[in-house]
């Protein structure tokens, strides 16, 4: 069965221009309270977030989520580490590829599938500085190209 699946309601476009993205991973999220009803308003930041895994489980660190703004003393702190729901073959998967490779995981997009918050991870390598020179240069490239064909 296909997986009915609604357009980002977050995404950390500056992720694939500073990190070569190698593999991604669907995870879903612990939530409190109007998390969730904040998040479907799209008031979700994923610029400085990253996953961590502790005691074989993966977090979800420095993604803001701002309070809901009709929520009041139920409100959540809008910077809490989130649990991410992952299968524990994933986790050690995700966990021994960054120990070996120096790699890290990064949240790429959020989105809600089936009424369910969900979250495309990373793994990511960090790119230079050429290469990012470089991944600049090839867009800019493929562009030039595109434009030249639409103008046939």
């Amino acid at each position: 069965m296909a997986k009915q699946q609604d357009k980002p309601l977050a995404q950390n476009r500056k992720a694939r221009h500073d990190f070569t993205i190698l593999e991604t991973v669907e995870a879903g999220l612990v939530l409190q309270g109007t998390e969730i009803k904040s998040i479907r308003q799209g008031k979700i930041n994923l610029k400085d977030g990253f996953v961590s895994i502790r005691q074989g489980e993966a977090f979800l660190k420095n993604v803001h989520i701002s309070p809901y703004e009709q929520g009041n003393i139920f409100n959540h702190d809008p910077l809490r580490n989130r649990k991410l729901l992952l299968h524990k073959k994933e986790i050690e998967k995700l966990e021994r590829e960054v120990k070996q490779n120096r790699l890290t995981i990064i949240p790429l997009k959020v989105y809600i599938v089936r009424g369910r918050a969900k979250v495309l991870i990373g793994l990511a390598k960090g790119k230079n500085r050429y290469d990012k020179r470089h991944s600049l240069k090839e867009q800019q490239m493929k562009r030039d190209i595109d434009r030249a064909l639409k103008a046939r």
